[in-house]
């Protein structure tokens, strides 16, 4: 059980963090409107914005990683369950 409380408090870090830089790159790389365009296209590749874009693809790739994982275990534990239990060795 506490495997499971690790996992639901590092996808919840995840997207948190995730979230939080998108939001961030939204508002400061490339806000809204015209003029949020004209600006994009120089604030974009600033190092700054360009970690964020960094961040938010390992923060995609970390969470739904964890989601697909979660799922196919469920998945697994409802076509052959008891096949997930550890065997004691010896």
């Amino acid at each position: 059980m506490e495997a499971i409380g690790k996992a639901v408090i590092s996808a919840a870090v995840a997207y948190t963090a995730h979230y939080g830089t998108v939001k961030l790159y939204d508002s400061m790389c490339v806000p809204d409107g015209w003029w949020g365009f004209i600006q994009g296209a120089v604030t974009a590749g600033s190092p700054i914005c360009q970690a964020g874009v960094q961040v938010i693809q390992s923060t995609q790739i970390s969470y739904s990683t964890m989601i697909l994982m979660g799922v196919t275990r469920i998945f697994l534990d409802w076509v052959a369950p008891g096949a997930s239990k550890a065997v004691p060795v010896g």
